[in-house]
C-alpha cells in the first residue's frame, strides 16, 4: 500500500473515531489497513473516543424498494438527521444499495461485500460516506419477496421520489388471476403501511410476543388493584384485542372500519390468500 493511501486511511479512521494519529496508525497496521476491523480494534482497546460517531443514534434516513419481474427487495438506510437523508451523496448511495439489495436477494452480508459502481465494496464506501458527511450511517435491515406462487404489491408513504420514502409496505397474494386482485393488493399495501400489523393471523405471532404482552397486561391490572379471577378474565379480553389489532386478517379495514380484512377478502374472492408481507418505517424501534 502506498504512503499516500496509508495517510488517507489514517485520516478517515481519525474522522470516524476521533482517535489520535498514533493509535489509528497502530490499529491499521494491526489489521492490514482494514478500516472496519480497525474501528473494532480501537473499541476493544477501550479508547473512549473510538465510538465518537458510531455510538450516536441514527434514526432518520430512507427506505427504498426495488422491483423487477414481480419480485421486491426493500432496504432501510439510517442517518442521524433528516437533513443528511436529503443529501444528494446519501441518496445516490441509497439508490445503488437498493439495486444491489435486489441482486443479492436481501442478504445483508452479501450486500456489504458487493462492489459498487466505483469497484469498491459497499462496506468500504459506507465508511467513506460517514467520513465525508460526518454522521453515523447504518444499513439497518433488508427484505426480499420472491415471485413464487404469488403476485406482489407495494406502497411508498411520504415518497421523496419514486420508490424512496419514509414507510414502505409490501404484500404478496396468491396468484388467482382475478381482476379484483390488482386493486385490492395496492389497497392492502396501503393498509399495512397505516396499521403496522405484526403477523398475518393469530398463529403467526411469535409466542414470546404474546407471553410478554400478557405479562404486561397482568402487571398493569395488579397495579390497578384487580385480583385473582378478575385479572385472568380481563387479561383474556385484552390479549384477544391485542391479537385483533395486530394481525393483518383481523384488523379493521382502513377503507371500511365496519369490517375486518378477513371479511373483505371473503367478499372479494374466498380463494384469495395473503402469503407474505413486510413493512419498513424509518427509525422504527431504534432507541
Amino acid at each position: 500500500m502506498s504512503q499516500k493511501k496509508i495517510l488517507e486511511n489514517i485520516k478517515r479512521l481519525r474522522e470516524i473515531t476521533g482517535v489520535g494519529f498514533k493509535d489509528c496508525k497502530l490499529a491499521l497496521d494491526e489489521n492490514s489497513g482494514d478500516i472496519e476491523k480497525s474501528i473494532e480494534f480501537l473499541r476493544k482497546k477501550g479508547i473512549a473516543k473510538a465510538t465518537k460517531k458510531m455510538s450516536r443514534t441514527a434514526a432518520e434516513g430512507l427506505v427504498l424498494v426495488h422491483e423487477e419481474s414481480n419480485e421486491l427487495a426493500i432496504i432501510e438506510i439510517n442517518s442521524e438527521t433528516d437533513f443528511v437523508a436529503k443529501n444528494k451523496d446519501f441518496i445516490d448511495f441509497c439508490k445503488q444499495l437498493a439495486e444491489i439489495n435486489f441482486k443479492v436477494k436481501g442478504d445483508l452480508n452479501k450486500l456489504n461485500d458487493f462492489k459498487m459502481k466505483n469497484k469498491i465494496k459497499v462496506k468500504e464506501n459506507l465508511i467513506s460516506l460517514i467520513s465525508k458527511i460526518g454522521e453515523k450511517i447504518t444499513i439497518r435491515r433488508t427484505y426480499f419477496i420472491d415471485k413464487n406462487n404469488g403476485k406482489n404489491f407495494f406502497y411508498v408513504h411520504s415518497a421523496l421520489e419514486k420508490n424512496i420514502g419514509k414507510i414502505i409496505a409490501a404484500v404478496k397474494l396468491n396468484d388467482i388471476k382475478d381482476s379484483t386482485q390488482e386493486d385490492f393488493g395496492k389497497k392492502l399495501a396501503m393498509h399495512i403501511a397505516a396499521t403496522s400489523p405484526i403477523a398475518i393471523d393469530k398463529n403467526d405471532i411469535k409466542k414470546e410476543i404474546l407471553d410478554k404482552e400478557l405479562e404486561i397486561i397482568k402487571e398493569e391490572l395488579k397495579n390497578s388493584g384487580k385480583k385473582g379471577e378478575m385479572i385472568d378474565k380481563i387479561s383474556n379480553g385484552k390479549i384477544n384485542k391485542f391479537i385483533s389489532e395486530n394481525t393483518l386478517l383481523n384488523q379493521k379495514w382502513i377503507m371500511d372500519p365496519e369490517k375486518n380484512v378477513k371479511e373483505i377478502i371473503k367478499a372479494l374472492n374466498p380463494a384469495l390468500k395473503i402469503l407474505d408481507f413486510e413493512r419498513f418505517k424509518v427509525g422504527e424501534g431504534i432507541d
